[in-house]
């Protein structure tokens, strides 16, 4: 199942969204932000229906 998130990049502060696969349960992952290219650590945590996005700095993880 996948749901769309919009998220403030912790780097450059813009306004990105992204497409999330729930199917998985929890993920963590690394993405690199649509806009200056840094890497993004992404902790999704999946409950039923209900799901929490963490976006944090690769450097702060």
């Amino acid at each position: 199942m996948l749901e769309s998130a919009i998220y403030d990049c912790p780097y450059c502060g813009e306004e990105v969204e992204t497409a999330l696969d729930l199917s998985g349960g929890d993920q963590t992952y690394t993405e690199d932000c649509q806009v200056c290219c840094r890497p993004i650590v992404f902790t999704l945590q999946v409950h039923g229906d209900e799901w929490m996005l963490d976006v944090k700095r690769e450097d702060d993880a």
